[in-house]
């Protein structure tokens, strides 16, 4: 793994609070992570903002849970940190999907924000 522990700091602080929205199946809890403009690439067509990031976790079934590893940061500037991770995630009725993440993480105020979010099958 190639990062900093500040990044992975950063990063956990925005993605451990996404994972717990995720885990209870509150949409709008995980759309408030996002920055109001976010481009957001789940597993279906794409959306920006944050009412497309709710409206595909309120699709999402209930007692969807995510898992992460953070596999390598990047800081571009002062307020943007990019991650990739490997992603699992578990349902009830179903198998596991495993994916990797890549988030761009940026800092407004005193609070960080993912700004894009993509998701791919490899």
């Amino acid at each position: 793994m190639n990062s900093t522990n500040d990044d992975e700091l950063v990063l956990r602080g925005v993605l451990d609070p996404w994972k717990a929205a995720v885990d209870a199946h509150e949409p709008e809890a995980v759309a408030r992570l996002f920055t109001e403009d976010a481009i957001f690439q789940g597993l279906h067509p794409y959306s920006v903002g944050r009412k497309g990031v709710a409206e595909y976790y309120d699709s999402q079934p209930l007692g969807m849970k995510a898992e992460f590893a953070i596999l390598e940061t990047r800081r571009y500037a002062d307020d943007l940190v990019l991650g990739y991770l490997d992603t699992e995630f578990t349902f009830t009725d179903r198998p596991p999907v495993d994916v990797k993440l890549a988030v761009l993480v940026k800092r407004r105020a005193d609070h960080w924000y993912i700004a894009h979010y993509q998701v791919s099958r490899l």
